[in-house]
């Protein structure tokens, strides 16, 4: 029986692990418009302007690349001792610790795959310094001059090596629901995308053509509008960022889109998928064939190969 809809509120922030701190910190401070906030050591502490929370990004210094932490904020403190209880239940491994970005005590565990997931209720709300103080009193923060000054943290996309024990654990232990997915010819499930709230998806798990695990594809934030990310294509050819794919947008959400390699070498993802709202609470799983994906992009850009192939930390 999957856990109840509600109890994890929304994708809180991540920690993103750089081999090249000062290069990352740069392009998600003056390319996305990020503020930074604060460094303890080599953790750097951004935020995106609307977010109402203390931090939406940590950047830390490391040895190679890739994701250490996606953390989840829960709707209420019942609503972290459930989830927690849940977990302890179906067997994964977890255990208590401070809080980093401004939040409170935190629940760390894994899902099958290896990849680190937070749990945490309490949390600071930013107070912007004078400097930044918006002009809006529902906006947390002035919106950024600089850079494409994204909104928010939208998703995160995993590689895993098995994506239906993950998605799995997401929908029974956690309480999130699949909206689509994508079934090869023999039947596997090779991407599958799920949500916690009204968004088409928060959490996506992607087979690892490598065979590895615990791996990153993509974190992803979302501007205002699709012009933001025609911009953000010309500012990362006038930077020397490179751009794996796009501007164009996917068959699978809808979603307008740019993918770039940030200095460190993670992938992220500029997108556009505001539009698309879950609203039916017995919304069914849309399910696309390999011939259909075969078939490219909404417009017809075919999926080029490094979308299969580059994932952090890399293999190899």
């Amino acid at each position: 029986m999957p856990a109840v809809l509600g109890d994890i509120a929304h994708l809180g922030h991540v920690e993103l692990l750089t081999p090249d701190l000062d290069g990352s910190v740069w392009f998600f401070t003056e390319i996305l418009g990020l503020t930074q906030t604060r460094r303890d050591g080599d953790s750097v502490h951004l935020r995106t302007f609307d977010d109402y929370e203390q931090t939406s990004l940590i950047v830390t210094g490391h040895e190679t690349s890739g994701l250490r932490r996606m953390a989840l904020r829960a709707s209420s403190e019942d609503a972290l001792a459930r989830r927690v209880k849940a977990v302890e239940e179906s067997g994964r491994p977890g255990q208590w610790v401070d809080g980093a970005a401004g939040t409170g005590p935190t629940y760390l565990t894994t899902d099958p795959d290896g990849h680190e997931i937070g749990l945490y209720f309490e949390t600071e709300r930013y107070v912007a310094p004078d400097d930044l103080r918006p002009g809006l009193k529902n906006q947390p923060q002035a919106k950024p001059n600089r850079g494409i000054a994204v909104r928010r943290l939208d998703h995160v996309n995993y590689l895993a090596h098995d994506v239906l024990a993950n998605t799995d654990f997401l929908e029974n232990v956690l309480g999130a629901r699949p909206t689509e997915q994508i079934q090869l010819d023999t039947g596997a499930i090779s991407g599958r995308w799920t949500t916690f709230t009204n968004k088409s998806y928060d959490v996506v798990y992607s087979s690892d053509w490598t065979g590895s695990s615990g791996r990153l594809h993509h974190i992803a934030f979302a501007p205002d509008s699709r012009d933001d990310i025609l911009r953000a294509a010309d500012l990362c050819v006038d930077h020397g960022v490179h751009i794996e794919t796009g501007p164009h947008k996917h068959a699978i959400q809808q979603t307008f889109f740019l993918y770039v390699y940030e200095p460190g070498g993670n992938r992220i993802e500029l997108c556009n998928p505001q539009a698309r709202l879950v609203m039916a609470p017995d919304w069914p799983v849309v399910t696309w064939t390999e011939a259909e994906r075969a078939k490219g992009q909404a417009w017809g850009l075919k999926t080029i190969e490094t979308f299969h192939t580059h994932g952090t930390p890399p293999v190899g």
